[in-house]
Order: C-alpha cells, then structure tokens, then sequence
C-alpha cells in the first residue's frame, strides 16, 4: 500500500472511531435527561462488561466448558463476591488474579 492510502485510512478510522462517541455528548449537552433515563444508562457499563466477560468465562477454549477444569470460571466466582461486597475494583482484580494463580498451581 502506498503512504496515502495508508493516511487516508487513519483518517477514516479516526473519524469512524470519534463521530459515534462526539455526537451523542454535542446532541444531549445542554439537555436535562429524565431521572428513568439516567437510572437505566447507569446500567450500560456493567451489561457491556458482562456481554464480553461471559463468553471468556464459559468458553476460554471456543467450546462450552462448565467442568472443573476451567479455572476461569472458578475464580471468577469469589471475584464476583468481593466486587459485589466491598465495591471494590482492585480488590477484585487483586482476587481475581490470586484466585487464577492459585488455581494454576494447584489444578494445572
């Protein structure tokens, strides 16, 4: 590929990239959101999070994977009661990472 081509795509990547996410804060900047509303965006992070964890947890290997095996899965578990507890995102990632190591020198 020649250089322009290449800029030319960046470019585009770029605007790709930032109009979705400008467009929404220029259209809803000088407006006041119902209380329902801002409730429910409340909750997008935490379903977006969960639609791209869940399929690392049940099926680090592409194939359903419920056994005892799958550490993943098995850590997972105290990590969600630590964050759901202590609200805590290190502390849950601190678990998380401990539960997985551990699970690694012990079951692999």
């Amino acid at each position: 590929m020649d250089q322009q081509t290449i800029f030319l795509t960046i470019l585009g990547m770029m605007a790709v990239t930032y109009i979705p996410r400008a467009l929404p804060v220029l259209a809803l900047a000088r407006r006041t959101l119902p209380e329902p509303v801002i409730r429910w965006l409340g909750f997008i992070p935490v379903a977006v999070l969960s639609a791209m964890l869940l399929p690392s947890l049940v099926a680090p290997e592409k194939i359903l994977d419920f056994s005892f095996q799958n550490i993943f899965l098995w850590a997972a578990l105290p990590t969600f009661l630590v964050c759901w507890k202590t609200r805590s995102f290190v502390g849950a990632v601190v678990t998380g990472m401990g539960c997985v190591a551990l699970g690694r020198l012990f079951f692999t």
